[in-house]
């Protein structure tokens, strides 16, 4: 499915410029001045320092209305050609991350998997970034699922395939110049409640991690700056069926050891790369049901023509399926898109001879239609049962886990758009 830009918003930039191979290729491949370099490095930090002074941290903003000031700020700069030429450099670099780790000469270089909703057939995570959710296969079986807490529209997780290749038990965190830092550059120790990483992390590429240290609230919602997040809880399970999918000893004695010495960080190479995904899928068609979720990156994502790839992707046709599941789907693309159209409501009818009783019911008709819509907007997730698609599409959550004490097993509620 193919998404308008991946957000590069002005603290993205400023996060790119410590990158030195970055600020090289701003000089040869864009042929940027130093005068030109500076310009935009003070205006990106400018930003940084204006959402640090009104305390940006843990304030879900516009991705639209931070793309576009980015995209005015860096185009008066340089103008319109080499913006959308830097634009393209910073999201590629973006999304495929600043650590390039080995591959085992044994092991091949492994590929994102083409087409929407793809089903891996190997081991792999998969995090659906509007989802809020993770996957973890082990040979191409589906074992376990997490709800997970996802990057901010102005520091939104990146796009594209990246690797796990460490688990880091009690891992350090050096602060970056970020506005949503109070002091940059200063080492947190290992175990410290300081530490907002938790107990263990998974590197998957600068600037992306998997970590613990959400609290349950910030699960199934914006709550990083980059980075999939998980409570500790989740992080300790997912550490341990990370390691039993690629094959690397690991016991549950050896990882409550290693927690147990908290201020002293192991780091435990796996047996075999794990290739993670990290999707952008707002159109999933998901054991039988079609579930549309909200755009929130404003990547334009809930179109009617995503929606016919991704049935397509599954055998059928948007014509295929009943008048009535159409109409669900549409409403629902429209409610979930990025500048919903407003949906017309019943109408009055004009008529001397209706009692009170019926104006009443009418009356009434008019306010549940119009509570229906407004529910259908604040939804995270509109999900449509569709006869012709059961059995098909990407696997249901497998032993889910919200980040409460409390697993689902299953995922089989659903819900359409019916009053």
């Amino acid at each position: 499915m193919e998404a308008e830009a991946v957000p590069i918003t002005l603290p993205v930039l400023d996060a790119l410029f410590a990158d030195e191979a970055f600020k090289a290729d701003l000089k040869s491949k864009l042929q940027l001045t130093d005068e030109q370099i500076n310009q935009l490095r003070k205006i990106s930090s400018d930003e940084v320092a204006k959402m640090r002074r009104a305390n940006a941290e843990n304030q879900a903003g516009s991705a639209e209305t931070a793309r576009q000031n980015g995209f005015e700020a860096i185009r008066g700069v340089i103008g319109d050609e080499k913006c959308t030429q830097l634009m393209a450099l910073a999201r590629e670099r973006w999304n495929k991350g600043g650590e390039e780790l080995e591959t085992a000469a044994k092991e091949v270089e492994p590929v994102m998997l083409k087409g929407p909703n793809a089903v891996p057939k190997d081991t792999r995570i998969v995090v659906n970034i509007p989802a809020f959710r993770m996957d973890l296969f082990a040979g191409g079986k589906l074992i376990k699922s997490y709800k997970v807490g996802i990057g901010y529209p102005e520091f939104p997780l990146p796009q594209g395939l990246r690797k796990a290749q460490q688990i880091i038990f009690n891992p350090t965190w050096t602060p970056p110049d970020e506005p949503w830092v109070k002091n940059p550059g200063v080492r947190v120790e290992a175990g410290s409640k300081q530490n907002p990483l938790g107990p263990i992390k998974v590197p998957i590429g600068a600037p992306s991690l998997i970590h613990g240290g959400k609290a349950p609230a910030k699960i199934g919602t914006f709550a990083s700056h980059g980075c999939v997040g998980l409570t500790n809880e989740q992080v300790k399970d997912f550490a341990k069926h990370l390691a039993e999918a690629s094959q690397t000893e690991l016991s549950d004695a050896t990882i409550a050891a290693y927690l147990k010495k908290r201020t002293r960080t192991q780091v435990v190479k796996l047996s075999n790369l794990v290739p993670v995904e990290l999707r952008y899928e707002t159109i999933v068609v998901e054991d039988g049901k079609v579930h549309i979720y909200r755009d929130v990156y404003d990547q334009n994502t809930n179109t009617e023509e995503n929606l016919r790839a991704v049935l397509e992707a599954n055998g059928i046709s948007l014509e295929d399926l009943s008048p009535e599941e159409k109409a669900q789907a549409l409403e629902a693309l429209n409610s979930m898109s990025r500048h919903p159209k407003k949906q017309p409501t019943p109408k009055p009818t004009i008529a001397t001879n209706l009692n009170a009783a019926e104006r009443l019911a009418q009356a009434k008709e008019r306010k549940a239609e119009l509570e229906r819509q407004k529910k259908l907007r604040n939804q995270k997730e509109i999900v449509i049962e569709v006869g012709l698609l059961t059995g098909k599409g990407y696997p249901a959550a497998v032993n889910l886990d919200s980040g409460t004490r409390t697993q689902v097993v299953a995922v089989t509620t659903t819900t359409t758009n019916k009053p």
